[in-house]
């Protein structure tokens, strides 16, 4: 049996912990999200965990908050991204010829253009919001489950139990999503943490400037934008979304290193 690694050991428990930090905010949070609670950017403290912003709001409990919208944005963007993908990577790396060809290139197109700017156009065209954002972030992610499906069908469908298969009369759709996509679940599970930590990265960055998530709800990136202009007064309120964002993503992106290792992915 595989040892397990230290980065998969530690990727669990941030994204473990994370993820119960999100399920109890449903529930609890120490404040109002939107609820003046004291003075403007008080520092740190035992009624006040990161502080208050620049409206006297508990930077904590907006911390809680805003990570709803992460693993919703995660879990959304990469659910469109790896059922698109998948299904068109299937149908490439199954059927061949002129069907591959004509599938592959319209994915080598998607990923010449550059993501962020395809969000940022989607966006501006459909409107501003979480909604739009996400399902943007999930067209982004389809060319990668697509390419990676797509060489999987390629390798397995080789193997001479494919051919027996064919031999006795199993049907192409039984033959593509019974016995190939099985074999191929684990490169598929390792880019979908990966691109968890993408679409967070991404999703911050479209708050960021303006176009995910809207006041008043909390998100880390729309929350990053409005502490720039205090960070020298009041850095903790930067530094409390900010360090949220880079837990949330090295511990996907670890998580997904320990993963490839466990099934020897290469």
């Amino acid at each position: 049996m595989k040892k397990i690694s230290w980065e998969f050991r530690i990727g669990l428990v941030l994204v473990l912990l994370l993820l119960g930090l999100c399920i109890v905010s449903l529930f609890y949070t120490p404040y109002g999200t939107n609820q003046e609670v004291g003075a403007k950017f008080l520092p740190p403290s035992g009624s006040f965990l990161f502080g208050t912003d620049n409206l006297g709001r508990d930077v904590f409990s907006r911390v809680m908050v805003g990570s709803q919208t992460v693993f919703l944005v995660g879990f959304v963007s990469v659910a469109i991204g790896l059922v698109f993908g998948v299904l068109l990577g299937s149908i490439a790396g199954f059927a061949g010829k002129w069907v591959d060809e004509v599938i592959m290139r319209l994915m080598d197109a998607m990923l010449s253009f550059p993501g962020i700017l395809f969000a940022l156009m989607y966006v501006a065209v459909f409107g501003f919001g979480i909604f739009n954002a996400t399902v943007a972030l999930g067209i982004m992610a389809i060319p990668r489950f697509a390419r990676i499906t797509r060489s999987g069908f390629i390798q397995v469908k080789q193997m001479p139990y494919i051919d027996l298969a064919r031999s006795i009369g199993v049907s192409k759709v039984r033959i593509m999503f019974v016995h190939i996509l099985p074999n191929i679940i684990s490169p598929l599970i390792v880019a979908a943490s990966m691109g968890f930590a993408t679409a967070i990265l991404a999703e911050a960055g479209l708050s960021y400037l303006g176009l995910g998530v809207q006041p008043p709800d909390p998100s880390w990136g729309r929350m990053l934008k409005d502490s720039q202009n205090s960070f020298l007064s009041a850095p903790h309120y930067a530094l409390a979304p900010g360090l949220m964002i880079t837990l949330t993503v090295l511990g996907f992106n670890l998580l997904g290193d320990g993963i490839r290792d466990i099934k020897e992915v290469k």
